[in-house]
């Protein structure tokens, strides 16, 4: 006598009859459900169990598909519970975001607006994905037609730190809390002539490109690119090699060049003396003034021919910097360093010359061949 029941799932701990019922068994979704609490070291459901957990899902995901989503316009993020929301609005990101975005505007803008349908909430989020990719085309070409703007978002522009939040409307003040806080030099200073304009171009860098000062790597934010160059000691100013074309609109090297250079281009302006408009003084290409002999009293008077001349507000902050340096051991820019870097920025933009001459040269060639333009 054959005892029934001979077939069983140890995973499901039931018994069947036959075979073929027992390898159906094995393919359910019962079967492999049990076989993954098994995993997790759980106890086996039974069948009935099983389905109520099945129909309890379904009506969930119903639920969640008809229920109003919310989305944060500060991360550009959709959340389908309030408690995600909550959670996300307390996030440091989000709060960090939240910042920006009021600093940006000005004004008090809403952070989220509930959606009425999920569907609506990716229509609309793929709609700004299109209206950001037609902006940022935009941006790309309007940069490259007007470099010479100036962001709003530019630290410098609006009497900000380039590296924290510092602000303060003397702009020798911030150089000095760069320099002082995030050991920010200014390198060759004693040939820069144009601080602001140096200090704009470095603020654009990273409030519109994100690119790191001294590595030029790029990063998704401003924040990011910050928080980069503090940790890694990055907050300082590449200034050697190929960079010095970057600045070079910035320095002027003029007084380092040799007396002796022989080199004399042909088409080179000839410093001719200067007469002014009274006709009593000649000034000569050395600086040297010469009047007139019917003013020859005034000009016997013993004065320094070398004397400066009233200092400028510019001048005034470079001093004010300068002086912070040497107080802490600087000792200027050695005339053999300033006298190689204005050699390789020579060098330099008679390479780009020669390469736009070039691409100038080639656009402006005939077409040798004929090809009509409706068969191809």
């Amino acid at each position: 006598m054959t005892s029934p029941n001979k077939f069983t799932c140890i995973s499901c701990r039931v018994a069947f009859n036959d075979a073929e019922i027992q390898r159906k068994h094995y393919k359910c979704d019962w079967h492999r459900y049990n076989l993954k609490r098994k995993v997790a070291g759980l106890p086996p459901i039974s069948a009935e169990e099983f389905q109520t957990r099945v129909l309890q899902f379904k009506t969930t995901a119903e639920n969640a598909n008809s229920n109003d989503g919310i989305y944060c316009m500060v991360c550009k993020k959709s959340f389908t519970t309030d408690k995600s929301y909550d959670n996300h609005k307390n996030s440091k990101k989000h709060q960090e975001n939240e910042f920006r975005s009021e600093i940006h505007q000005g004004n008090g803008t809403p952070v989220s607006v509930v959606l009425k349908k999920k569907d609506q909430t990716s229509e609309s989020s793929s709609k700004m994905e299109v209206e950001d990719e037609a902006d940022e085309e935009i941006e790309e070409v309007s940069d490259f037609s007007d470099d010479d703007e100036i962001s709003e978002d530019n630290p410098i522009a609006n009497d900000s730190c380039l590296f924290c939040p510092y602000t303060n409307e003397d702009l020798a003040e911030i150089v000095q809390h760069m320099t002082s806080e995030h050991s920010f030099f200014i390198p060759d200073i004693e040939y820069l002539v144009d601080l602001k304009g140096l200090l704009l171009h470095l603020g654009e860098k990273l409030c519109r490109w994100h690119i790191c000062l001294w590595c030029e790597k790029a990063y998704p934010s401003i924040i990011a690119v910050r928080n980069h160059m503090s940790d890694k000691g990055h907050t300082k100013m590449l200034h050697e090699g190929s960079a010095l074309v970057e600045y070079t609109d910035f320095y002027d090297y003029s007084t380092s060049y040799p007396d002796n250079d022989g080199d004399v281009s042909m088409d080179s302006e000839v410093n001719v003396p200067i007469i002014d408009d009274s006709g009593f003084q000649l000034v000569l290409p050395s600086g040297a003034s010469i009047g007139h002999r019917s003013l020859m009293k005034y000009y016997r008077q013993n004065y320094n021919p070398h004397r400066a001349l009233v200092p400028t507000s510019s001048n005034n902050k470079l001093a004010k910097i300068m002086a912070q340096y040497r107080a802490l051991g600087w000792n200027g820019t050695s005339k053999e360093v300033a006298a190689k870097k204005a050699k390789d920025i020579k060098y330099m933009h008679y390479v780009k010359q020669k390469y736009r001459m070039q691409v100038g040269v080639k656009a402006n060639k005939l077409q040798k061949h004929f090809r009509p333009q409706v068969i191809f």
